[in-house]
């Protein structure tokens, strides 16, 4: 394509991504995460916190590649964004709908490998409260979501599916490191 390489991680609430990309940056420290601008409160680790002002101005370039609202923030993938994370490595993109994937794929021309993070909803909801989750069910009904995603496109087709109930975070990282290394004939890290 044009040399840049992205991984893209799709799955429910505490399906793994967050754990699984820590094991990517492990393995290579070329592997980061991509900070989605994120307009709202809460959590800002692994997120640019923006103003709807800075999306508002992106959205009118032409920049903004997918936004979406879930827990009353909105996150979005922007261009300059993604620029800076490929200068960096090969960014490690969180997504938990369809059409984020589409719009991101088409929308940005890089070789991305799309990966399925799966864990039953039972895991979301014990992984939800080990780690102090203040909005678990909100996080059940964003797992249904999802769920109710893939149903809705039985045609997706996945590079690699990984069950992070089976599978460590360091062994769903070298899975993806392995499908990188194959799919562009060389060493990632």
């Amino acid at each position: 394509m044009n040399g840049k390489r992205g991984v893209v991680l799709y799955g429910p609430p505490a399906s793994g991504k967050d754990t699984v990309t820590a094991a990517l940056a492990e393995l290579s420290p070329r592997y980061t995460q991509f900070a989605r601008l994120k307009v709202g409160t809460g959590k800002s680790t692994g997120y640019r916190m923006g103003t709807a002002e800075q999306l508002h101005e992106l959205e009118a370039a032409g920049a903004v590649v997918y936004a979406n609202s879930r827990y009353g923030n909105t996150y979005a993938i922007d261009k300059p964004g993604l620029d800076d994370a490929f200068e960096a490595g090969f960014p490690v993109v969180h997504l938990g709908q369809v059409d984020g994937i589409r719009s991101l794929v088409d929308g940005y021309p890089a070789d991305w490998t799309v990966v399925l993070l799966w864990c039953p909803r039972e895991v979301t909801e014990q992984r939800s409260e080990d780690r102090g989750d203040g909005d678990t069910s909100a996080r059940l009904a964003a797992w249904e979501a999802t769920r109710e995603d893939l149903d809705a496109h039985p045609g997706m087709s996945w590079d690699l599916t990984v069950d992070t109930v089976a599978a460590s975070p360091q062994e769903a990282a070298r899975l993806i490191d392995q499908l990188l290394a194959q799919r562009t004939g060389a060493a990632t890290a």
